[in-house]
């Protein structure tokens, strides 16, 4: 399972263990803790910094006071001391990400760690158990969880009765591939673009027949679960936050999963055959009314914790995020406009997160935040933007993708200041450690650098700020 250093692995053959060999296998057993929570916390789009400022206090609390951390999307290396060897954990990203319940799950296992209540035995004993537990709803309530997150996001997008219908069909579908493929690496890829193209096809043969006249909000609702919104502004406030190497690499896996969706809703138009020049473009007849975002952000709350499975009693908190997001959101559409309206949506939305997760009872942070994300749709205005261009690439504008980089660049400043409106509450240092997202942790290390190097040690992890010599490295994969 790990490589743990050289001359540390107890003999299983050998007479009763030693003092020496049972602080080896206790050295053995926190090397393993320390690596599968922090493949844990990758899994779960933890942002790099918090990963790596965690992992070094589990460390701290089982008295390793210079252990040596660096976190990457896909990487992890850990060494327990300056002069013992590294251990390269490899974390493949298409083995599924968790679930918001096995998330909160997770944050519950890291309060113990992080103040030496849990043992690396224990710990490890119910990261398994993390691993291992069952989604709250059966595949068919799933399915139709699906199926109501795709009408919610897409009366959220202004659109007539009949996308409201198509949208519930293809979200049942779609849905249905989506689960589908759960867990296996050769779908996981496939499924975006497959899905993207049969909902495509579908929406122009109705529109090329005359059965319905749809538009974009039909091509983007049913994709909600794809789009990579999240990633893209976790990436631009680690970029902003001075995380080069882990913000770009997201920068760049989001905006290709984008042009793989856009790709997909071209050829699927493709397919269906030659459609009207316009029937791309992104048209909000809102016939609906005004009642029609309102119901579509509570439905969206409730269908995104039965989809995702939030853990018991987390909706109410996620419903309370998603109305403040919106409302935010509202605001700055009047303010400052609608490229921009994102800012005043995350901003509006991030302290209240926060302070939730303080609430007795109230879920982490990342298990309200990352509904809210999809919510803001910054995903759902770059798939526009690289399908307009694809599909008619003569007479696109720069504004097509210039659009949706505002409104992710908006968001991520709204989240690093929404941190800071935070953060002048706080009493004390002692409330800095709990804050418990990825974006959350990544903006507040760039605000107080003095206090984190103090308390955490270098921003690579390590306590001496020159960092230790070359250690060795062995792999594991």
């Amino acid at each position: 399972m790990f490589d743990p250093d050289p001359g540390e692995t107890p003999d299983a053959t050998a007479e009763p263990a030693t003092p020496a060999h049972s602080a080896a296998a206790q050295r053995a057993l926190l090397y393993r803790f320390v690596l599968e929570i922090g493949r844990a916390l990758s899994l779960s789009g933890t942002a790099v910094s918090e990963t790596q400022e965690r992992l070094i206090r589990i460390a701290q609390a089982n008295g390793v006071n210079d252990a040596q951390v660096v976190v990457l999307p896909t990487t992890l290396m850990v060494s327990l001391g300056r002069a013992r060897q590294a251990t390269v954990e490899v974390i493949p990203q298409r083995t599924g990400a968790l679930r918001l319940d096995q998330i909160s799950a997770l944050y519950e296992i890291l309060k113990r760690a992080e103040t030496g209540k849990v043992t690396p035995e224990e710990g490890l004993q119910q990261l398994h158990t993390v691993v291992d537990m069952k989604p709250r709803f059966g595949i068919p309530v799933t399915i139709l969880g699906h199926a109501l997150m795709t009408v919610a996001l897409c009366l959220l997008l202004k659109p007539t009765s009949s996308d409201v219908v198509a949208s519930a069909i293809f979200g049942l579908l779609i849905g249905a591939l989506a689960i589908l493929s759960r867990g296996r690496r050769t779908l996981s890829v496939l499924v975006p673009i497959g899905a993207a193209m049969i909902v495509s096809a579908l929406t122009f043969l109705a529109i090329k027949h005359g059965i319905a006249e749809l538009g974009l909000p039909v091509l983007i609702a049913p994709l909600v679960t794809f789009l990579p919104g999240a990633a893209l502004t976790t990436a631009t406030v680690e970029l902003a936050s001075g995380e080069m190497i882990a913000g770009s690499s997201r920068l760049v896996f989001g905006g290709l999963q984008l042009l793989l969706l856009a790709f997909g809703i071209v050829a699927g138009s493709e397919v269906a055959g030659p459609v009207a020049a316009n029937a791309l473009n992104d048209v909000h007849r809102d016939m609906l009314g005004w009642w029609a975002p309102w119901v579509g952000v509570i439905v969206f709350g409730i269908a995104a914790a039965v989809y995702f499975s939030a853990p018991r009693g987390a909706t109410r908190w996620l419903l309370l995020v998603l109305i403040v997001a919106w409302c935010g959101q509202l605001i700055g559409d009047h303010l400052i406009g609608a490229s921009a309206s994102g800012f005043c949506g995350a901003l509006a939305m991030t302290p209240v997160a926060l302070a939730v997760a303080r609430f007795p009872g109230g879920p982490p942070s990342q298990v309200t935040f990352l509904p809210a994300f999809w919510m803001l749709v910054p995903g759902a205005l770059g798939l526009i933007g690289a399908t307009e261009v694809l599909s008619n690439a003569s007479n696109s504008t720069t504004d097509a993708l210039i659009q949706p980089v505002v409104s992710i660049v908006a968001i991520a400043l709204g989240v690093l200041c929404g941190v800071s409106i935070y953060g002048v509450g706080a009493t004390g240092a002692a409330r800095v450690p709990d804050l418990q997202h990825a974006i959350v942790q990544t903006s507040w290390r760039r605000a107080r650098p003095a206090r984190s190097r103090e308390t955490h040690g270098s921003s690579r992890g390590g306590r001496d700020p020159k960092g230790p010599g070359s250690p060795g490295s062995t792999t594991r994969r």
